[in-house]
């Protein structure tokens, strides 16, 4: 557990690019975006994941996991400080931007640093377990940012305080001695990374992470502006949407971790699958706020332990191939820049309906990608 901590901590620092939804609605606020323009900061922040993964994935097959993943955490830190001590529109999403580059360097560099230090029988456990660790730091963040309002009239503080959070895994991070796996034969180059999409698993199964990932951006980023427009809600409560479906994903990463020590995780995927596109058909049809609080909950179960499942099985499938996979699951994280966009931008040209429909054509291709990894062959 010496070893396991400092990484886990480094997935709590993980969930701070979820603080995104908070600027989306507050941002929106202070200077009157339109819904397309607003959708720009979760773009800001998801974008990165296409263009740095690969090569931070190559990078880190150099410098190694721990060395990359402090790395990351500094430029998180700088993404949080900018948005508090230079507070303007341009500061917001240059802030968000680098927000989006650290978190982009940590998500490479934090799963396969975990799967160094845990046993390889528990490697589908505690990646669930990580996004259970995330989950939390994404739940409380609309409570510290109303807390903040409340207490100071500055809802800006909780940049301040996450970005000392930050500081402390650093530090803690940097002080931890760890052995890291180390491909030896070959080097991974960005060439050799991307030939892997060449490979038809491991091109769906990044396709899935792709969609995932906006389903979980979409809900954080435009569950507010949601519960907003079609039930006249009211902004406190309306931006407890995103904390309730991070609880639900909580829950649903923690009981996933300790069911996992008992299920095949293709069957999981496939049943989690199942419960994720119920519940987004089901928001749709939500008739109250109140059903639509527990449709989000039920959402966040459902799609909680998707992420990990998905790399877990690829990693598992290809385990000499971990720094690139890595670095392609990662990439398709941009799945976060594109996914609100569409939205926002259904939202303003059709109506709130057409936009949220976007989260239900993920869902289906998920189902869909656990039921064929679930009929393959080879070991679960």
């Amino acid at each position: 557990m010496r070893l396991v901590v400092p990484v886990l901590l480094s997935f709590f620092v993980m969930s701070f690019c979820d603080l995104v939804g908070i600027g989306v609605d507050r941002v929106k606020l202070e200077f009157g975006l339109s819904n397309t323009m607003v959708q720009l900061i979760p773009s800001a922040v998801f974008i990165w994941f296409f263009f740095l993964s690969v090569p931070v994935g190559v990078l880190q097959d150099r410098l190694g996991k721990k060395n990359i993943l402090n790395l990351g955490m500094v430029v998180t830190a700088l993404g949080l400080f900018v948005p508090y001590f230079l507070f303007s529109k341009a500061a917001v999403f240059f802030g968000f931007a680098l927000l989006g580059i650290g978190n982009t360097i940590v998500q490479v560099s934090a799963n396969p640093l975990l799967v160094d230090v845990v046993p390889s029988a528990r490697k589908s456990s505690f990646l669930s377990f990580s996004q259970f660790i995330k989950a939390i730091g994404s739940m409380i963040a609309p409570f510290v940012a109303a807390w903040f309002a409340s207490a100071s009239g500055d809802w800006r503080l909780m940049f301040l305080a996450f970005g000392i959070v930050t500081i402390l895994a650093i530090v803690w991070l940097g002080a931890t001695r760890i052995d890291e796996t180390k491909n030896a034969e070959k080097r991974a180059t960005i060439g050799s990374s991307l030939s892997l999409l060449g490979d038809g698993y491991i091109a769906l199964m990044v396709l899935g992470i792709f969609l995932v990932v906006g389903i979980d951006v979409g809900i954080n980023a435009v569950s507010g502006q949601y519960m907003l427009n079609k039930y006249g809600s009211a902004q406190e409560f309306a931006e407890k949407g995103r904390s309730v479906y991070f609880f639900g994903k909580m829950l649903g990463t923690f009981s996933g971790a300790l069911m996992l020590t008992l299920l095949p995780s293709k069957r999981f995927l496939f049943w989690t699958s199942i419960l994720g596109l119920a519940s987004v058909v089901g928001l749709l049809f939500s008739p109250t706020a109140v059903s639509a609080m527990v449709i989000f909950f039920i959402i966040g179960l459902g799609v909680a332990n998707i992420f990990p499942l998905i790399f877990s099985l690829t990693v598992g499938k290809y385990p000499v191939r971990s720094n690139e996979i890595s670095g392609l699951m990662i990439m398709a994280v941009s799945g976060g820049a594109v996914v609100p966009l569409l939205i926002g931008f259904l939202t303003d040209k059709a109506g709130l309906m057409a936009g949220m429909f976007v989260l239900v054509v993920c869902a289906v291709y998920l189902l869909a990608l656990a039921y064929y990894a679930m009929r393959r062959n080879d070991a679960a």
